[in-house]
C-alpha cells in the first residue's frame, strides 16, 4: 500500500479500520480516548469513528471481553 498517494482522509480511514480489526470497536474507542480531547466537533468526530459500528457489534465485543475474564 502506497500511503504517499493517499489523502489524509484515506489514511485516517485505513488507520481506523486497522484499529477496529486489531482491537474491536470498543478497544478502538478506548485506544483513541487515550490521546486527549480534540478541539474539533465532537459529534462529527464520534460519528466518523463509529461509522458502520452497530450496537450489536458493541454488544458482541462486551460479551467477548466478559468471557475472557
Amino acid at each position: 500500500m502506497n500511503t504517499n498517494r493517499m489523502s489524509p482522509l484515506e489514511i485516517r480511514k485505513k488507520g481506523l479500520e486497522a484499529l477496529a480489526k486489531a482491537l474491536g470497536p470498543v478497544g478502538m474507542v478506548r485506544f483513541l480516548l487515550q490521546f486527549g480531547s480534540n478541539k474539533g466537533n465532537y459529534t462529527e468526530e464520534r460519528d466518523q469513528l463509529l461509522e458502520g459500528i452497530t450496537m450489536d457489534d458493541v454488544w458482541v465485543q462486551v460479551q467477548q471481553n466478559r468471557d475472557q475474564r
